[in-house]
């Protein structure tokens, strides 16, 4: 089993995480993923590294400015290589507490109704999934809420 070292993600990270995330996920995201949410969110963002530096995966997450008791996490990626290895279960996790160290309760995120790996991640972590919200993120464009109390 390959070891991994979490830290906490600085701005430069956008460069590698911009590179890798469309193959990792196997289809064009990378829109979704804007160089600003590293430029202002790095501090509670995540970066998992191997040992030998390359990058395993990455959680893009912020205390909600708006809603004080909730967190959202907006992007997570995690190399093909590193999945069933404990990765993203450990960038969540770590996430929890930095969520809790601003006094949050929730965390919240949302992904695609198609995107069944995400889905059945959450489930495993212990968030609710709603049905395929109609509009959510405009006409025409569905979304599935998740939500877990830490």
């Amino acid at each position: 089993m390959t070891a991994y070292v979490l830290r906490p993600a600085v701005p430069e990270d956008y460069d590698p995480i911009a590179g890798v995330v469309d193959d990792w996920w196997g289809r064009p995201i990378l829109p979704s993923l804007p160089r600003l949410f590293l430029d202002h969110f790095h501090r509670t963002s995540l970066v998992a590294e191997r040992e030998d530096g390359r990058m395993a995966g990455f959680l893009i997450g912020f205390p909600s400015p708006s809603l004080l008791d909730e967190a959202y996490i907006h992007f997570v990626g995690v190399s093909p290589e590193a999945r069933a290895g404990g990765v993203g279960r450990s960038l969540y996790d770590r996430f929890f507490a930095i969520a809790r160290d601003h006094g949050r309760r929730t965390v919240k995120a949302v992904t695609s109704p198609v995107n069944a790996p995400s889905i059945a991640f959450h489930r495993r972590m212990g968030f609710t999934v709603s049905d395929p919200v109609p509009g959510y993120a405009g006409p025409g464009t569905a979304l599935v809420t998740f939500e877990r109390a830490i």
